[in-house]
């Protein structure tokens, strides 16, 4: 199983409450598909660097997962079917990567 983590982008015409239905939804797509989902983050509604669907602002969101190769064509297909997403990234994490994620969450909680 490889390590991946995703960023994407809703729609800022969302509620705050729908916003986190959304992030459930996608979370239920990678827990399907056999997923272990490591860590999370809502970073909350932010401004984007240029106008995306004539939109300047967009909630975002990223989590952190195990899962086989297979799974992430599945999730990028949930991905752009839903109209709420405005723009998604799915990277796997090498080891200098998964260190540095790490090492960034424990030094926020000391």
């Amino acid at each position: 199983m490889n390590r991946y983590e995703t960023v994407f982008i809703l729609t800022p015409v969302l509620s705050a409450d729908q916003a986190k239905e959304a992030v459930k939804k996608f979370k239920k797509v990678l827990k399907d598909g056999g997923a272990k989902v490591l860590h999370e983050e809502d970073w909350g509604l932010k401004k984007l660097a240029y106008p995306i669907q004539k939109k300047s602002t967009g909630f975002y969101n990223l989590i952190e997962f195990e899962a086989e190769g297979s799974l992430i064509a599945d999730l990028e297909i949930a991905f752009k079917r839903d109209e709420m997403v405005m723009r998604f990234l799915t990277m796997r994490m090498d080891k200098d990567h998964v260190a540095f994620a790490d090492k960034g969450r424990t030094m926020a909680k000391a």
